[in-house]
């Protein structure tokens, strides 16, 4: 559905202030859409991705900061994040060798386990809720985007 229709509008400044609307509501949508997919599974899209930062990192440690650095949605709270996903089980922590001030995470077995679930039984939905698009149409909407953020 075109946005004009979506937010009952049909004038826009120009174009790029209707290019950067469309692309809010879209992030808006998706993220619906995962956080949909995900609550069967008991966690947040921010939790997930901490996990599949995790996960990308494993089996070496990484700090909360680096966690936050790497997050797709780059909140303050990432320490309480890593507790709630500690408490649950997902993930380990250590206090750093190198520096005592700051705390290593590695993700758990549990944690591992969790992942794999979602791959197998929300995974494809998640990567597919830019199906509307062909591969090369999508390759060219992430060129574009890049190309926004300069």
């Amino acid at each position: 559905m075109k946005l004009e229709d979506e937010l009952k509008m049909s004038k826009f400044k120009s174009e790029w202030h209707h290019a950067s609307l469309n692309i809010i509501f879209t992030a808006y949508w998706l993220n619906d859409k995962v956080k949909d997919l995900l609550k069967p599974f008991g966690v947040t899209a921010q939790q997930f991705n901490v996990l599949r930062i995790l996960r990308g990192q494993h089996p070496s440690p990484i700090s909360t900061s680096e966690i936050r650095n790497r997050m797709l949605d780059r909140m303050p709270d990432t320490s309480r994040i890593v507790d709630r996903l500690h408490n649950q089980g997902l993930l380990e922590r250590r206090v750093c060798k190198g520096d005592k001030r700051l705390v290593d995470v590695c993700i758990t077995e549990s944690g591992l386990k969790l992942l794999a679930d979602i791959d197998a039984m929300a995974g494809p939905n998640i990567e597919n809720n830019l199906n509307g698009l062909t591969e090369e149409e999508a390759i060219q909407l992430s060129v574009l985007l890049d190309k926004a953020r300069g």
